[in-house]
């Protein structure tokens, strides 16, 4: 739960908003954060690119079309990872988490975002807190053991 002193928008009875996460991986292990953009809930918070699922869409369909939309590049690749559901304030978001580890075009910011390219443990803050998690996974994966954020 982020946030948990902060009561929730729409009470118990919220709606799940389903939310596709593009975790862009280059060739030697540096990971794509941006910056949430001016005028949206956690503005300048760092996370992994991504948005909302249209309807019929599927993840990756989503998660495509929100690269496109908020980074101008095209992907190739993307593999469904893991899936985390976070209680935000404004919203009870499911996070479909997907490995991207090949795109072409160069990254553009659409929404006057910012990016950084990072590797464990990372240099930007804050962390929008449905990040932290994969922060951890990326951890395990690479063998940083205790590791937290």
């Amino acid at each position: 739960m982020a946030d948990a002193q902060l009561p929730r928008e729409g009470g118990t009875d919220r709606k799940v908003v389903d939310v596709a996460v593009g975790v862009l991986i280059r060739p030697d292990g540096d990971f794509l954060l941006t910056s949430r953009p001016v005028g949206k809930v956690y503005a300048g918070y760092w996370e992994f690119p991504g948005g909302k699922f249209e309807p019929g869409e599927t993840v990756q369909q989503a998660l495509s079309r929100e690269l496109h939309e908020e980074l101008g590049i095209q992907t190739h690749q993307i593999e469904p990872w893991r899936q985390e559901l976070v209680d935000y304030p404004h919203a009870l978001v499911r996070l479909h988490f997907c490995k991207v580890l090949h795109w072409s075009g160069e990254l553009q910011m659409r929404e006057a975002q910012s990016f950084a390219w990072q590797q464990l443990p990372v240099t930007v803050a804050p962390v929008l807190p449905g990040t932290v998690p994969v922060l951890a996974w990326l951890a395990v994966e690479r063998g940083f053991l205790g590791a937290t954020y």
